[in-house]
Formats: C-alpha cells, sequence, structure tokens
C-alpha cells in the first residue's frame, strides 16, 4: 500500500478501537484464547469460534484490530463457523518489517485452517481488501458483505482529504491523544447521539495507541475499480446514512460494478455500524448469508 493511501485509510477510520488484548476492559476480553500463525517472519493471532458448516471470515478496518467484532461476535458465532484476524501489527498480531499482499496473508489463514470456502465480511479498508482478496480467489468466496467500503482506483474528494488534514495533522506531531481528540468530534465517524460508542472508542484508543501509529509495509494491489464486473458472487453494501459522502460515492461505484449486488443505507449510524448499532449489523449480515446459502 502507498503512503498516501495509508493515510487516506487512517482518515477514513481513525475514530474506531485498537489495541492489544492486555489492555483492554476485563467484560471485553475473549472468552476462549486465539492462536498464532507464523508467515514470512510476522505472527498473525487470530480466533475462531462455532460449528457450522458455513464459515465466514471477519475482517477488520485499517485502524482497529479484531475487537472491532466484539459487540457482534456471540451472535456471529451463533450462526456460522466465524473466523476474525489481526492484520499484520494490530492487535496482538507482529508488525511487518517488510512489503507484504494483505491478500496473500487472508490465502494463508484459510489454507491453515483448511478452508475452501467462506464468505467474506470487511470493514472500510478491510472491504477494500475483501474486493482484491476476491478477485485474487473467486473459487474462494461464496458471498461478500461490505461495511463502508471503499475501493481500489476511485479518487477521493477536497472535502474529504480536507477533513484528513484535520484528523492526521496532530498524528504527524506524535500526538495520539489530540488524533483521538479529533475524531471523537468528527460527526461521520460515529452518528450523533451514539455516545456510548463514542465513549468506548475514545477509552480504548487511549489504551491502544500503537495501531494508529504502526509503519505501513502493505503493497498496492492493481486497482479493482475497473475490474468489478468480473465478481459474480452475491454482495451487500452496507452504508451509514451519517459516515462521509466519499464512502457513499464508493458504495454507488462498487454497486454499479458488481451485478449482484445490494446496497442498504442504515439509519442513525456512522462509519463502524457494528459498534452503534449490533443488532441491526447482525440482523442484516447473518440474514443475508444464510438466505443465499438456503438458495432463496
Amino acid at each position: 500500500m502507498t503512503r498516501v493511501a495509508a493515510t487516506v485509510c487512517r482518515v477514513i477510520l481513525l475514530g474506531c478501537l485498537c489495541g492489544n488484548f492486555s489492555a483492554w476492559p476485563q467484560s471485553m476480553k475473549p472468552s476462549v484464547p486465539g492462536s498464532f500463525l507464523s508467515i514470512e517472519g510476522s505472527k498473525i493471532y487470530f480466533e475462531k469460534c462455532g460449528t457450522s458448516p458455513q464459515t465466514v471470515v471477519l475482517l477488520h478496518d485499517g485502524v482497529i484490530h479484531s475487537a472491532a467484532w466484539d459487540e457482534v461476535w456471540p451472535e456471529f458465532c451463533k450462526h456460522f463457523h466465524t473466523i476474525r484476524y489481526d492484520r499484520r501489527g494490530y492487535g496482538r498480531s507482529s508488525a511487518a518489517t517488510s512489503g507484504y499482499f494483505e491478500t496473500d496473508d487472508l490465502a494463508a489463514l484459510l489454507r491453515h485452517l483448511k478452508l475452501k470456502r467462506a464468505a467474506i465480511v470487511g470493514s472500510s479498508q478491510g472491504a477494500e481488501i475483501s474486493i482484491n482478496f476476491t478477485l485474487a480467489h473467486p473459487e474462494i468466496v461464496q458471498e461478500l458483505v461490505l461495511v463502508g467500503g471503499v475501493v481500489g482506483g476511485m479518487p477521493y474528494s477536497e472535502h474529504f482529504l480536507d477533513r484528513g488534514n484535520v484528523l492526521g495533522k496532530p498524528l504527524e506531531k506524535g500526538d495520539v491523544q489530540g488524533a483521538i481528540s479529533e475524531a471523537s468530534k468528527d460527526k461521520y465517524l460515529l452518528a450523533l447521539g451514539n455516545d456510548a460508542a463514542r465513549k468506548r472508542m475514545v477509552e480504548l484508543l487511549s489504551a491502544n495507541p500503537q495501531d494508529l501509529t504502526r509503519a505501513y509495509f502493505e503493497l498496492p494491489e492493481k486497482p479493482a475499480l475497473p475490474r468489478l464486473r468480473e465478481i459474480q458472487i452475491p454482495t451487500l453494501l452496507l452504508v451509514g446514512d451519517a459516515d462521509i459522502p466519499d464512502v457513499h460515492a464508493h458504495a454507488g461505484a462498487i454497486e454499479a460494478g458488481i451485478r449482484r449486488s445490494r446496497r442498504v443505507v442504515v439509519k442513525d449510524v456512522g462509519h463502524p455500524m457494528y459498534l452503534e448499532e449490533p443488532a441491526e449489523f447482525s440482523r442484516l449480515v447473518i440474514g443475508f448469508i444464510e438466505q443465499n446459502e438456503a438458495g432463496e
């Protein structure tokens, strides 16, 4: 991933959760410890649950590790064999020291788990990775769910980039708390009135600043925008009504490119809707996957 793209991803996602397990509140620690997979000198932390024959992989965004899915994890575990993992440099996964492709890491994890088919649920930058993975491995992905997703090859507006300057300047100075403060005031990140989610976001970011300051070694993928028509699987696009217009524009472009896609705008949420409205998020995503697996 280029440094410009990395900056964009931080801008989109700056206000999400991040951190390592030792700093989590006790109530949020996973009940079952996960495992590590060694990949090219790095260690990827992952967790799995559920006994369903249907596998679902949850792919987190560009700032927070897999704790982002805590509020929906139990419900997904009831319905599916569910996998979540920390991308390199996030959570318990070790930081990268040389270039790598995010899609290769996901493929390596699925091979390790002996999984030949899965539905992929990706959030924001995780959605972009999910699109790239589907293009690279169409034989694996059964359904695709993109949450506040963006697609490689589509530009961003001046409004979006100006917003990024406000959020990014404190990080340039090493002022993580300043960045967290700016994120907490961002009207596009969390919808107005979702104070509990906002409070927890600030709490976890303050306890775990390392995900905001990690070095980027992700290698750039071929732009996916002109290749979206190659994706032939059922695809659900979820966008919060309070999210920034650029994300809505990306969702529109993705919907136009993927023939079997459907876009749903979720009310009263911003970017990480699984933190703000976990019950509604679970209902939409679980229902979509189960309906398609049933062939309805």
